[in-house]
């Protein structure tokens, strides 16, 4: 009759253990998906400037807070504005995105 209750014991002893155990190093980067969602943003935020550019408005930057988000598009709405040779909507869409996974690291781009 001893024996159930000190296994009983020994269990919940040995679960309480186990239960302390600290986690793993975690990953702190974006996910692949999400990085492909920013990057798809960061489009058409290019695309939108493009406009701007033609329609003779000005540059209007992001606050840059130290984060990857402002700092590739601020990057992305300079080169638009600087660069003639980006003469129409397409190639504006197209030098965002390849802008934006470049900086960002995406391994496979989705079209």
């Amino acid at each position: 009759m001893k024996y159930p209750y000190l296994t009983l014991i020994a269990c919940l002893l040995a679960g309480a253990a186990w239960a302390h155990e600290h986690p793993g190093p975690r990953d702190e980067r974006m996910p692949e998906a999400q990085r492909i969602r920013f990057c798809e943003r960061v489009r058409d935020h290019a695309l939108q400037n493009f406009y701007n550019r033609e329609r003779g408005q000005p540059m209007r930057l992001f606050d840059e807070d130290g984060s990857d988000g402002a700092r590739i598009t601020n990057h992305i709405i300079r080169r638009i504005y600087a660069d003639p040779q980006i003469a129409s909507p397409k190639q504006a869409e197209i030098f965002g995105r390849a802008s934006c996974h470049e900086m960002m690291g995406v391994k496979a781009a989705s079209e």
